[in-house]
């Protein structure tokens, strides 16, 4: 995968939270030329993350999604504790 996705998420999520030097981001390869992001902020931060009923977490994907659709990349994206 290239990193653009994983440089947009970073960027996205450091713009968000309060602490971004704690913010995570774990790249897997999951077949099928599929990729797993997992995304991992401070405790406090992940209500900001999520957002209420998850819309900010969606508006996230949505982006992501944009740009994976543009390279023609697949991907799923965690937010994990």
């Amino acid at each position: 995968m290239e990193n653009s996705l994983k440089d947009l998420l970073n960027y996205l999520a450091t713009s968000i939270v309060d602490e971004p030097d704690k913010v995570e981001i774990e790249e897997e390869q999951i077949g099928d030329g599929k990729t797993a992001l997992r995304l991992r902020v401070a405790q406090p931060d992940m209500g900001k993350i999520i957002g209420r009923q998850g819309k900010t977490a969606k508006a996230i994907r949505v982006l992501l999604s944009a740009a994976a659709a543009k390279r023609g990349i697949f991907f799923t994206m965690d937010i994990v504790d």
